[in-house]
């Protein structure tokens, strides 16, 4: 699908810190707002705001870029992913419009597919590298939400999906933290963000298929 990208350019980028000097990590969010990618542009775009993101995708598939892939976008806020506490210098943020409550329309995903696969070839970023907000700040965010589809993206190459084999429960979470989220967060939290991800609606204990997802990851796509 060919991409057509409106540029809408917001005050609120820098440079990338710490030695980054290119994305390795592509974080999905959705805009929690209501009456269409407008109103999060503006906000995003907002310099009081101190907010913004590389790209927002609207329900109907328009594209509108905020911010240059190689500056720093504040999208991520604090969070971690594998060794990192800036999420920032080492992603590009793609906002997704969406109340966080309502489906997310198929020209919207179609788009985000053709824009993550556009991404990933200009920036060699690997499928383990996207990941959603709810991902890297556990129990601070929740974005993008038990709506997202996850096994889409992973089906088409464009993220990781686990397998299921036989595990440990009591290693959960050392390989949670061996997979990339390692935000300092209690166990249930962790378990929680886990299952947004890869388990939506499933509630209780810990079990045997958490571990064994936990483990596949860990072994497979490690951070």
């Amino acid at each position: 699908m060919p991409l057509s990208i409106r540029d809408c350019p917001s005050p609120n980028h820098g440079p990338r810190r710490n030695g980054v000097t290119a994305p390795d990590l592509i974080v999905i969010h959705y805009t929690a707002m209501q009456g269409g990618p407008g109103p999060a542009i503006k906000r995003l775009c907002d310099p009081a705001t101190e907010v913004s993101c590389h790209y927002v995708i609207g329900e109907c598939g328009d594209v509108a870029r905020l911010v240059a892939d190689d500056r720093r976008a504040w999208h991520a806020g604090a969070g971690r992913w594998g060794a990192s506490d800036d999420i920032n210098s080492r992603s590009l943020g793609i906002e997704l419009s969406n109340d966080g409550q309502s489906p997310f329309p198929a020209p919207q995903m179609d788009v985000l597919d053709a824009l993550l696969h556009d991404l990933m070839d200009r920036h060699g970023i690997a499928a383990k590298g996207v990941i959603g907000h709810s991902d890297c700040a556990p129990g601070r965010k929740i974005d993008p939400g038990r709506r997202f589809d996850w096994h889409r993206f992973a089906r088409r190459g464009l993220t990781v999906w686990p397998r299921i084999a036989d595990a440990k429960t009591d290693t959960f979470h050392d390989d949670l933290r061996a997979f990339g989220m390692t935000s300092d967060v209690d166990d249930a939290t962790r378990l929680a963000a886990f299952r947004l991800r890869f388990r939506p609606g499933v509630d209780g204990p810990l079990d045997g298929i958490d571990a064994a997802m936990a483990s596949d990851l860990a072994i497979r796509f490690p951070a």
